[in-house]
């Protein structure tokens, strides 16, 4: 399988706080590879370095085979590479199409949308988005949002989507319906990196998982595998996690 994303002991540090400590990744293209770790252990942080939000302050990001090391995130986007937030930020007075449409516009190519319009309805159908799409995105639950979310980052037509904590704030009832629509995604030709505590989720979707322990990556294999490794036990799952 091809190599869509590397990382080379990326460091990100605050002042004196090391907040990433030489992670090293690689992400097979096709994969839906998870990231977990606890609460503070990194793993946004990480996400932002490769994005584009934070500029690394070692280490070296490739992606699609070409350095993007420090590169803005406005740029990453253009280059293929799209991503959700823990906290949904929609533009709030605007409606849901109008907020597909931005990213449609403006987050590919100049020219490599022909008609944003339609393509902003096409994504929100995608991801089943429950509600008229002339709804301003401040009337939308938590649910609603997190399908909008999902629509604007496609609009840009990524090649890697980020995902920061999608299923955080969903109900039971509600986490199958998302794993069915991030299958879809995957189905559809996009590879995935998510961050996730919900262990259903994470069991029921990911190929592979890198585990961040303050700031470090403690363990890194196939899910099944590291599920069952007693040090991510011992840091992260607790020893009463029955997979």
């Amino acid at each position: 399988m091809t190599v869509i994303l590397e990382t080379d002991n990326v460091v990100k540090t605050f002042g004196g706080l090391t907040a990433v400590d030489h992670v090293s990744i690689s992400v097979q293209e096709g994969q839906i590879f998870g990231i977990i770790g606890p609460n503070g252990a990194g793993k946004t942080t990480f996400l932002n370095s490769i994005a584009g939000t934070y500029k690394p302050n070692g280490g070296h990001v490739h992606f699609l085979g070409q350095e993007t090391t420090g590169l803005p995130s406005n740029i990453m986007c253009r280059r293929g590479m799209a991503r959700t937030f823990q906290i949904s930020q929609p533009f709030p007075k605007m409606t849901a199409l109008e907020n597909v449409l931005v990213s449609a516009t403006f987050g590919n190519k100049p020219g490599a949308v022909r008609n944003p319009v339609h393509y902003a309805h096409e994504m929100l159908d995608f991801v089943e988005f429950p509600m008229p799409q002339n709804t301003p995105a401040q009337s939308l639950n938590t649910v609603q949002l997190k399908r909008l979310d999902l629509a604007r980052a496609l609009a840009s037509k990524p090649r890697l989507l980020l995902l920061d904590e999608l299923a955080a704030g969903l109900a039971t009832g509600e986490l199958g319906d998302l794993m069915d629509i991030i299958r879809k995604i995957r189905d559809s030709g996009v590879t995935i990196i998510m961050i996730e505590h919900i262990m259903r989720v994470i069991m029921g979707l990911c190929d592979h998982l890198a585990v961040i322990y303050y700031g470090e990556k403690i363990a890194d294999g196939p899910t099944l595998e590291v599920a069952q490794n007693p040090k991510v036990a011992e840091a992260y799952l607790g020893e009463e996690y029955d997979l």
